[in-house]
């Protein structure tokens, strides 16, 4: 296991949602410090070509909100963004305004946005939340619900058959209350780490404080059961705002935030659902820096890890100018881990390792060593037929 490349010049977006299609990764909106969010535009969508390591702009990008507001999502951060056949759901999230319970979807194919319509008990508008696809249901758990003001531990779920919402009346002692928690799907179980909660304090005189626990929890998606599995091993510390994914049948939790410890993290945990074991993985090559708010996205077996935000370096005798939020900065570039990195590929992360000189190689390896190693330039790619 390595972290293969280091590539500049992507999105810069923070709190964004992603998917991969094929051997397509798409992003939807976000924010980076300095945007406005309080404008109603349409959501900027950016696709990465995990061949090339290529990043374009799609076109449907450019459409404008108020024309189309009736299908078009507006820009938003905290949403969720789920793969079901060759379409993309889009549900929650918000701007600077509101939050939204409409749910959209990117046809992948046809290269265009619809708004499904949805019967049921439709879940509250929310951000913060998660989402995952099982069979052909998507499952939206906890999250921030703006009319309640109030964090959430309820589930729906959608028939993305029918397009019929249900709320779910689960059984077992359940999770507290939390958002920018995560989220993962392995078998019939549905897994919860960390994220951000409240708890009553009596010393505090019964007002909520904000907690981050490390207890891991799943959901059984045929008995729809709460479970807190008895884990060992090294146990990351409660956060917010990670990543979490799956490869090979096991769990891995990247980065995130711990605002009690005013910790960012870049540490990589794995988690066997057979053993019920955690382990504090340590991949070779230079990895990410400390951050939160980053996409992590598995093709085949690669994760490609992609913009967040991390803390500026500061001055001690200037720490007490800025809030934490003025001490970050936020990311633009992609790191790729392979799990099982090929000889060739070895060999190219070498060449930039020791800054060899690659310009006599013959021009499709030359190519392929570009692309791990020259920034992005992203360009608005317009399709000319109807597949994607």
């Amino acid at each position: 296991m390595k972290w293969i490349a280091h590539i500049e010049g992507g999105p810069k977006r923070v709190n964004h949602a992603a998917v991969t299609v094929d051997h397509k990764i798409y992003t939807f909106g976000g924010y980076c410090t300095g945007e406005s969010s309080n404008e109603y535009t349409s959501i900027d969508v950016h696709i990465l070509n995990t061949t090339t390591f290529r990043w374009t702009k799609h076109p449907v990008s450019d459409l404008p909100y108020f024309e189309n507001d009736d299908i078009v999502p507006y820009k938003r951060y905290g949403h969720t963004a789920v793969v079901y056949q060759d379409k993309i759901y889009i549900w929650g999230g918000r701007n600077d305004h509101e939050s939204c319970g409409e749910l959209f979807c990117l046809d992948t194919r046809y290269h265009c946005w619809t708004a499904p319509e949805t019967t049921g008990a439709i879940p509250p508008a929310r951000d913060g939340h998660t989402a995952c696809v099982w069979r052909h249901y998507m499952y939206i758990f906890g999250g921030f619900e703006e009319e309640s003001d109030t964090f959430a531990r309820s589930v729906h779920i959608l028939n993305l058959h029918t397009m019929c919402w249900k709320y779910v009346h689960s059984t077992g002692l359940e999770p507290a209350v939390r958002d920018f928690h995560s989220a993962a799907c392995i078998n019939d179980r549905m897994y919860i780490f960390g994220g951000r909660g409240t708890e009553l304090h009596h010393s505090l005189h019964l007002r909520e404080k904000e907690v981050y626990c490390n207890e891991l929890w799943y959901l059984d998606l045929q008995t729809h059961t709460w479970c807190k599995p008895h884990t060992t091993g090294t146990q990351p510390i409660g956060r917010r705002s990670h990543s979490a994914f799956v490869y090979n049948g096991k769990m891995y939790i990247f980065g995130g935030y711990n605002a009690l410890k005013l910790q960012h993290y870049n540490d990589l945990f794995e988690y066997d659902p057979i053993t019920s074991e955690w382990t504090l993985i340590k991949p070779q090559g230079n990895g990410p820096c400390s951050r939160r708010r980053q996409a992590c996205i598995v093709v085949s077996d690669r994760v490609f890890l992609f913009g967040g935000t991390s803390p500026k370096p500061t001055p001690r005798t200037h720490a007490r100018l800025h809030t934490v939020e003025e001490k970050l900065t936020d990311h633009s570039d992609m790191y790729i881990l392979d799990f099982k990195p090929s000889l060739k590929t070895l060999c190219i992360s070498a060449v930039h390792d020791y800054k060899l000189d690659f310009s006599i190689l013959p021009l499709s390896l030359k190519t392929e060593v570009e692309n791990m190693l020259v920034p992005n330039k992203i360009v608005i790619n317009r399709p000319n037929n109807s597949t994607g």
